[in-house]
């Protein structure tokens, strides 16, 4: 699957993109989380704050629980702000 990363946590990942095979047991965006972070210093420092990095699997917003089974796209970004 390919990984997609934004603003800073592109910068803290140092790539903004990334193609992955991860474990049979890594089902969910929580577990794909932990996985990465198990990845490096990068990962661990980008996913420090749990529950702060946002997620979409194939280009809709998804919570941790969601299944990752079949994703073709998973973006990681931060919250947005705006008016």
């Amino acid at each position: 699957m390919k990984l997609v990363y934004f603003a800073w946590v592109r910068e803290r990942v140092g790539k903004p993109e990334e193609t992955v095979t991860p474990p049979a047991e890594v089902a969910t965006v929580a577990d794909l989380i932990l996985w990465l972070k198990g990845r490096g210093e990068e990962y661990a420092y980008a996913f420090e704050t749990e529950g702060v990095v946002r997620t979409a699997i194939d280009r809709v917003h998804a919570k941790p629980g969601s299944p990752i089974v079949g994703a073709q796209e998973i973006a990681f970004f931060p919250p947005m702000t705006g008016g």
